[in-house]
């Protein structure tokens, strides 16, 4: 009501005694009880065992001791012959974390439902599921050595079927420092999917509630959950986690970058109490692993850095590509160089979200001091004096690598995997979404023709050689 009638006031006013005439009434004024009232007395005592009368937050926290990157050296190392996931990468780091004496009773894992599919079920008899009675049944899995174990003293939490649950259980774990003045690392592993697209304002709100903590987004990406179509497949959860400007996102392909993120994240988070939190995607697609290259942290952490160089070559371009689309990209390099004579510099682009936002800090600086030198950005730094198109794919929208486009010195193509996820095997959804390998050799083909360095009719030949159809229609619109 924007106007109350003066019988209505009155009214209110005699239901709640409130010690005013009706000549006063007219006025509508505010009236504050005296400091000695029933009221005010206990109102105050309500404020004070609810901490004061003004909102506050402890913004400060003992800093904790994390364990430095060589403690996870077997992370870091190749994986040889056997293949994995990056998802598995994840498990293991956890599982040293939860052993570590400085830290490990502080590291909170969080599943709704998947914990299996990701993996997890050695965590069961390790550490056990919170529950506040103990187990009160017996679990469908009691015959197996890796039981579903719930204890009164588990260091699980399991929410079932209830990503908006497992999300509050977070954001309560990621404030108990301020809150409790106890600091809990947790980590909420979920279907991306899940994500972002179905908690986002919860996400915002632990962005403006200063949460520190992990959001992994398990099996993401619109092309690598094999069969799951629409309901699972995510092409755009870290262009939601860009929103948040306090959220720090990575798509890691290999377990050493994933390795390197965690420990950095760690440390930014609970030793140099920054006010961050991360979201990492995984996969749960199986791939050998190589060992790290020399000097590549610094890279990794930035979101950048160079993977493989080509050779020196008359024809030359510059792929980019992150999480499991790296891999095609790679593969693109050796079509390129055996068949069509190209070079390629190979940049594994492990968080396009923060070589995004350092390029625009840089920009932003350089148009508000004219007279100063001005600054370059990691991006330029890493693309100055390199020869040819860049090329970028990603598993997710075109959208996301399209970002660095206003900071890109010349040619620049994006292959992403725009429209709605669709069940079939991963060559497929690549084919399909138009990210596989033979994309990003005729992208990288259609740049050089638009730099002049080679005729159009190469590209066409590459497109039948390859099988591709340009009358197909567009992912999107399918």
């Amino acid at each position: 009501m924007k106007k109350v009638a003066m019988d209505d006031l009155m009214d209110f006013r005699d239901n709640h005694n409130i010690p005013l005439s009706d000549e006063q009434l007219k006025d509508v004024p505010y009236y504050r009880p005296s400091k000695d009232s029933p009221e005010m007395k206990y109102m105050m005592d309500r404020r004070n065992k609810l901490g004061g009368v003004y909102p506050s937050r402890r913004a400060d926290f003992d800093a904790l001791e994390v364990p430095p990157l060589d403690t996870f050296s077997s992370q870091l190392k190749e994986s040889g012959k056997r293949e994995m996931s990056t998802q598995m990468t994840l498990n293991r780091v956890l599982s040293t974390l939860v052993k570590d004496k400085a830290i490990g009773e502080r590291i909170v894992p969080i599943v709704p439902d998947e914990a299996r599919t990701f993996g997890m079920e050695g965590m069961f008899r390790q550490l056990g599921i919170y529950t506040s009675e103990g187990q009160r049944y017996v679990p469908h899995d009691a015959d197996q050595i890796m039981f579903y174990k719930e204890s009164k003293t588990g260091q699980i939490l399991e929410e079932g079927i209830n990503e908006a649950g497992a999300m509050s259980a977070w954001m309560a774990c990621a404030t108990s420092y301020s809150n409790n003045n106890c600091t809990m690392i947790p980590f909420y592993i979920y279907y991306s999917m899940f994500g972002f697209q179905r908690i986002m304002d919860l996400a915002w709100a632990a962005g403006d509630m200063q949460a520190r903590g992990f959001l992994i987004g398990a099996t993401s990406g619109r092309t690598t959950l094999n069969g799951e179509g629409l309901q699972h497949q995510d092409g755009h959860s870290h262009l939601m986690a860009q929103m948040i400007p306090n959220c720090v996102s990575y798509d890691p392909t290999f377990g050493y970058e994933l390795t390197v993120i965690v420990q950095d994240g760690l440390k930014r988070m609970f030793q140099d109490k920054e006010n961050k939190f991360y979201y990492i995607t995984t996969m749960n697609e199986n791939y050998a692993h190589p060992a790290m290259p020399i000097g590549a942290e610094e890279g990794i952490v930035k979101g950048m850095y160079l993977l493989q160089e080509g050779k020196q070559a008359e024809k030359k371009v510059q792929l980019m590509g992150c999480g499991t689309i790296l891999r095609e990209v790679i593969a693109a390099a050796d079509i390129l160089r055996e068949e069509f004579g190209v070079e390629a510099d190979i940049w594994s682009t492990t968080s396009i979200n923060e070589v995004r936002r350092d390029a625009q800090a840089v920009a932003r600086w350089n148009m508000l001091h004219p007279a100063q030198e001005p600054r370059t950005s990691y991006l330029q730094d890493c693309l100055a004096d390199r020869q040819g198109p860049v090329i970028a794919a990603t598993d997710y929208m075109r959208m996301y690598p399209e970002q660095l486009r206003e900071y890109m010195p010349g040619t620049y193509r994006v292959l992403g995997t725009d429209g709605y996820g669709r069940s079939d095997t991963r060559d497929k959804l690549r084919e399909f979404f138009e990210v596989n390998r033979h994309y990003v050799t005729i992208a990288a083909l259609t740049a050089l023709a638009d730099d002049g360095l080679i005729e159009r009719s190469v590209i066409a030949s590459a497109m039948q050689k390859f099988g591709i159809n340009p009358e197909k229609p567009a992912p999107w619109t399918v």
